[in-house]
């Protein structure tokens, strides 16, 4: 018989290695995406503050030309909102009426519109900016033109008789009744074309073009709430005060030695400024954030071109009336002033500050 073999003895299990302390992770930098500063603010708070900044020169114009100013005031206003939710439903999109956006539109139409206007004039104006001005681009951000401007522009081409038919003052308290008068820029205009200088010209009261007392458009009649508006703009950092200040100092300043060489023929700087439609151009529609440059550097060439291009056409051109279209002509120019004007790249110094 076989002897019997000892069992082998299992092979000893190898001892575990003592693991190694783990080290602490180490601190990692995650970078966003740019800009990094956060803000309260949104796109509906600012819309709806520029709605509220507009509110002075609105109901100075309701109490001026009454119902006259208020119907055209609502039919814009209305056209705009309506075009913007027909739009949006039609493409399927999201509404987005209650940001403000084309209320800030329809208001800004509605206050560069004359007084007592035909009905259909401001909602055609009104579908006009929203359709062609800014969805036909893409919707808020992407329209490379101020909308409200389009649709004016496109009016005054069209329908220069409606757009050119003025009314004076005439409060609906105090019992008067409409009359049709000419514009403080329209009488400059008729003296230049008849060789009368500026004619009427001379004889309108700077003061009441301050309050308003004068014929013109709803929005531009008074220069004292204009800048109450645009005065908290400014103080909310909405707006800047280079684009203002340099279109109206350059408005200023160009027509200053006309008026010292021929003041019977020029009207002065301070009519320039404070009548027609330079303030409310120069404090909402030229600021406009999307359409205007981006850097203080850009906005100021941005602001001395709005001028130049206004008082050109005010002493020269066939229009008694030339900011709609020297913001346009600057709209377009914004791309290549954002491209050749460009910020300082941070921590960048001396030749090297200027991105390639």
């Amino acid at each position: 018989m076989a002897e019997e073999q000892p069992a082998t003895p299992p092979p000893a299990k190898a001892e575990k290695a003592p693991e190694k302390a783990k080290a602490p992770p180490e601190p990692k930098l995650f970078v966003s995406a740019w800009p990094h500063v956060r803000s309260e603010e949104s796109v509906p708070r600012i819309m709806w503050t520029v709605v509220a900044t507009l509110l002075p020169a609105t109901l100075v114009s309701v109490y001026f030309f009454g119902w006259d100013a208020l119907y055209v005031l609502l039919l814009t206003t209305g056209a705009a909102l309506g075009t913007e939710a027909a739009i949006q439903r039609l493409l399927k999109q999201p509404l987005t009426i209650e940001d403000g956006s084309a209320t800030v539109t329809g208001l800004l139409l509605a206050l560069t519109l004359p007084p007592g206007s035909p009905w259909w004039l401001g909602i055609v104006g009104g579908v006009i900016a929203i359709a062609l001005g800014k969805q036909v681009f893409g919707g808020l951000g992407y329209n490379p033109f101020n909308p409200a401007l389009v649709g004016r522009v496109f009016l005054l081409i069209a329908f220069p008789l409606e757009m050119t038919t003025w009314q004076l003052p005439h409060p609906p308290m105090l019992g008067v009744e409409a009359v049709s008068g000419a514009t403080p820029l329209g009488m400059l205009q008729v003296g230049r074309l008849t060789g009368k200088g500026i004619g009427e010209a001379a004889e309108v009261n700077l003061w009441d073009a301050f309050i308003g007392h004068i014929g013109g458009s709803l929005g531009e009649t008074s220069a004292l709430a204009l800048l109450l508006g645009g005065a908290y703009l400014l103080y909310r950092h909405y707006i800047t005060w280079h684009i203002p200040v340099s279109m109206a100092a350059t408005v200023a300043l160009l027509s200053l030695p006309f008026w010292l060489w021929d003041p019977t023929r020029y009207a002065s700087p301070q009519f320039h400024v404070f009548t027609g439609g330079l303030l409310i151009g120069a404090l909402f529609m030229a600021t406009d954030m999307v359409t205007c440059p981006t850097t203080p550097k850009g906005q100021l060439l941005f602001g001395f071109g709005c001028g130049l291009f206004t008082l050109l056409i005010r002493m020269w051109g066939g229009y008694p009336e030339g900011v709609s279209f020297a913001i346009l002509l600057m709209n377009a120019a914004t791309p290549i002033i954002d491209r050749y004007i460009q910020p300082a790249r941070y921590g960048a110094r001396g030749s090297g500050a200027s991105p390639a």
